[in-house]
């Protein structure tokens, strides 16, 4: 009875445990199952609604992947752009930025 509650559970925390390798490797599997020309009608159907519930997670994931690397990177790029126009991150303490295009004659 244990292989039971162990196999039920076991159920429950593929869906939430996996890491998204694992997750895309088990996309695959279904995939290559789907393809299978022995496969029973009702198997291939279980299958593939089980793909696309899992092709749609994973999809999400790489929405939210996607956003966190544009995000990272741009804030990457704001502190080279200040880096290379010599300002700190904090704006510079007040300061007008000088352009440069009068002479101070004062």
């Amino acid at each position: 009875m244990a292989k039971k509650t162990q196999s039920s559970e076991t159920k429950k925390n593929t869906r939430t445990d996996k890491t998204f390798e694992e997750r895309l490797e088990r996309l695959e599997e279904l995939g290559d199952e789907i393809r299978k020309s022995d496969i029973p009608l009702d198997d291939a159907i279980k299958a593939f609604e089980e793909g696309i519930k899992l092709a749609r997670t994973l999809e999400k994931e790489l929405e939210k992947i996607e956003s966190r690397i544009e995000i990272l990177m741009n804030g990457a790029d704001a502190a080279e752009e200040e880096d290379a126009a010599g300002g700190s991150a904090s704006g510079g303490g007040g300061e007008k930025p000088e352009l440069g295009l009068f002479d101070d004659e004062g």
